[in-house]
């Protein structure tokens, strides 16, 4: 055979790969984004979290559509990098797009799949649109423990069975925090680590798809570099984004109220009826923040600076995860991508084999390069820098009276002539004046 169809093309570069398993971190976000002309097909990334809870671009890769076959095409090669089993505890983040769930289902059998919650509220807004709906959604989220789950969800059923009925019926497993296992050493929510990244390769999938593959590794490398330069201006022992939630978690910890029981548990008190248990020995609370994230919560470290009270030497920072130290960060980044040589210098394939790009079908009207915009981003009070109408009362210009225009006047106006210049109203205003001149005649 001469010639062969481009069909797909996966990309896991060294530097991403032995990155990703320096953070320690068992968390990927995945999700797809549509080429642009003159390219066609879809791509998919695998995204993780670093130490400074920013994104960690791991995978990529061009197929010709989103489907069942190039979803687990994709994942099985992730697996194969990361060396994950398929009887692996990993955790993953997307939407819930059917052909994905599937795809995750069948590679990663028991994995734990969080779903967006975005998406989940997405698909509530077609029945249940206004911010009470989506303030019930986050409390339900939000939540760490199952009894403050179930509080929550019951408040939801009081406000609206319907939609209580619809969210009971999706997996809490799946998009509440009260239901996460602690093995991902992340409570998030959403898969804004795969939009990010899909952000900053908007120009990449305007290209070919050999000149947007190197877009995206120039975009890799020069990321990299960033980081490399942040990481040698940090002089905390936590990363700059750890360090900004501890210090908020310290400032709350002074509130609280400690009770020792002699030997490595804390009974805390802090609000209302905030009261939980401490276990210093077992590195967890009983409110589930420091399981679900790795780093101490309130009550944790009001009971180390108790600790502190009995002459105990303590250093909080040492009881925050490895994976939030800058010695976890600076190993995570000191695997570096090297340059290329221009396409002038590459070696010509002995491999006699011409590859061909795909069939291209065109559809009908105009090609659409952007994507399409969920119902929040619509209803933005700013557009292109500009304040938009919505929200403004308008102003009859007749009446003077708010809550209608000209159009929409109900008030008494002058009936407007039928007339025309010269005319009786009946179109016979020419006749007339033949019929005059011809009298004086």
């Amino acid at each position: 055979m001469s010639t062969r169809v481009f069909k797909r093309i996966y990309i896991c570069l060294g530097a991403c790969k032995r990155g990703f398993r320096a953070i320690g971190r068992d968390l990927l976000g995945v999700d797809g984004a549509f080429m642009k002309e003159p390219a066609i097909g879809h791509l998919l990334t695998a995204v993780g979290l670093d130490s400074n809870n920013g994104i960690y671009p791991v995978a990529y890769a061009i197929v010709e559509s989103e489907c069942y076959d190039s979803w687990c095409w994709f994942l099985e090669l992730v697996a194969s990098d990361l060396e994950l089993d398929e009887m692996c505890n990993f955790t993953f983040i997307s939407d819930r797009q059917k052909v994905l769930v599937s795809a995750v289902a069948k590679v990663f059998p028991v994995a734990e799949h969080r779903f967006c919650l975005r998406h989940i509220h997405e698909n509530m807004k077609k029945n249940w649109r206004g911010v009470a709906y989506k303030n019930h959604l986050w409390a339900c989220a939000t939540a760490t423990t199952v009894p403050q789950f179930e509080k929550k969800m019951a408040l939801l059923k009081e406000f609206s069975e319907p939609a209580y009925v619809y969210l009971s019926k999706i997996p809490p497993a799946q998009w509440a925090r009260s239901h996460f296992t602690g093995r991902a050493l992340s409570d998030i929510l959403l898969n804004n680590i795969c939009e990010v990244l899909n952000r900053w390769l908007c120009e990449a999938r305007d290209k070919p798809i050999i000149t947007a593959l190197e877009y995206i590794r120039q975009y890799l490398m020069k990321r990299i570099a960033n980081v490399i330069t942040a990481i040698s201006k940090c002089n905390t022992p936590l990363t700059l984004g750890a360090t900004k939630v501890f210090d908020k978690v310290k400032k709350e910890a002074m509130k609280c109220d400690v009770i020792w029981n002699g030997d490595e548990k804390y009974q805390v008190n802090g609000h209302h009826d905030d009261q939980v248990v401490v276990d210093m020995g077992a590195k967890n609370c009983s409110c589930r923040k420091w399981d679900l994230t790795g780093i101490p919560c309130k009550h944790a470290v009001a009971a180390l600076l108790n600790m502190a009270c009995y002459s105990q030497e303590v250093f909080l920072e040492k009881w925050v995860h490895p994976v939030y130290w800058v010695s976890t960060w600076k190993s995570t980044y000191s695997h570096t991508i090297n340059p290329v040589r221009g396409k002038s210098e590459w070696t010509k394939s002995p491999i006699p084999t011409t590859l061909i790009p795909p069939k291209f079908h065109a559809t009908p009207g105009r090609p659409k390069k952007n994507r399409k915009k969920s119902l929040d981003e619509k209803d933005e009070m700013v557009t292109n820098g500009k304040l938009t109408r919505k929200g403004k009362t308008i102003k009859c210009g007749d009446c003077g009276t708010y809550g209608h225009n000209k159009r929409g006047c109900t008030k008494d106006k002058p009936t407007p002539s039928l007339k025309r210049k010269g005319g009786d109203g009946d179109g016979n205003g020419r006749n007339k004046k033949v019929k005059a001149a011809t009298s004086d005649v």
